[in-house]
């Protein structure tokens, strides 16, 4: 598997609502998630994968080793957290940020 087919995978899974999500803000986001890969390659082996979760100007990027077992379901699982960790700042924005 690809690492950008990948992210497209777990962005769609949360976009289409197939993975809970615990909180309305979370829920009014999830259509404005994007997972993306700022590897220089698609391959999973390569020795610096970064992939980015991003909800409009807030983003996160973790970077993997490609020998974590089980990389693709750990990818999976950061860009999950990471999005909920968005959601919790976007909740605490004084004024709230609006779904552009």
């Amino acid at each position: 598997m690809k690492i950008s087919e990948l992210c497209k995978m777990v962005e769609d899974t949360v976009r289409s609502g197939r993975y809970p999500l615990d909180t309305e803000t979370q829920k009014k986001f999830a259509s404005a998630l994007q997972v993306i890969n700022r590897s220089e390659t698609e391959e999973l082996k390569d020795s610096n994968i970064r992939i980015e979760t991003r909800v409009q100007e807030l983003y996160v990027v973790s970077n993997y080793a490609p020998n974590i077992q089980h990389l693709p379901g750990v990818i999976e699982q950061d860009v999950i957290d990471s999005f909920k960790m968005i959601c919790r700042k976007l909740e605490r924005l004084d004024h709230g940020i609006q779904l552009k």
